[in-house]
This record gives structure tokens, C-alpha cells and sequence, in this order.
């Protein structure tokens, strides 16, 4: 039963009861830390530069050494970041292959 005292309250389905709404963001979070080469934390529309040559398998070209990545995007992985780049569509990079700009 909902408790009636005027907070917000959420319904949290992994305990099945009803939690105060700031309660559920700190406890819940899925927030994976994702680390660059040098442990340089990495968030979303962050900046990078690649430390190695890279092919890119189906797009025929190769991202060299220093190239600039602008807004990256986390994907829940802490080892992947979802990024865009002039000519190639759905380009993922490994983290151990980026700095922080």
C-alpha cells in the first residue's frame, strides 16, 4: 500500500515495495564508470582522441592516430563508446583506445 504522508513515491520492482522518489535514483543506478586509456573518466558528450591507428571493419577506411571524436555517447558497456565520425554510420570504439580531450 502507498504511504500517504505527501511525498513522491516510486514503486521499485526489484524489492516490490514503494520507495520515496529520491531514495530510488541512489540506489537504482545503472551509472557504469567508463575509463579511457590513462583512467580519465569519460562521459557523455565528451571529446576524444584516438592513441592508435584503427581499421573500421565495413566502412573500408582506416581512423588514424590523433583523430578528434566529438560528442561521444556511453553505452552501458564500460568498455564501449558510441561515437560519430564523417562517412561512417554506427561507429563503436573500445575505450582502451581513446583519451580524453
Amino acid at each position: 500500500m502507498l504511504p500517504d504522508d505527501g511525498d513522491d513515491y516510486v514503486y521499485d520492482e526489484a524489492s516490490g515495495e514503494w520507495v520515496p522518489a529520491g531514495e530510488a535514483g541512489a540506489e537504482g543506478s545503472d551509472a557504469v564508470e567508463v575509463r579511457d586509456a590513462v583512467g580519465n573518466l569519460l562521459a557523455d558528450g565528451d571529446q576524444v582522441t584516438l592513441i592508435k591507428d584503427l581499421k573500421v571493419k565495413g566502412a573500408g577506411q582506416t581512423l588514424k592516430r590523433g583523430t578528434l571524436i566529438k560528442a561521444i555517447r556511453l553505452t552501458g558497456d564500460p568498455q564501449e563508446i558510441d561515437c560519430r565520425y564523417d562517412g561512417i554510420k554506427g561507429l563503436v570504439l573500445r575505450a582502451e583506445f581513446v583519451r580524453k580531450r
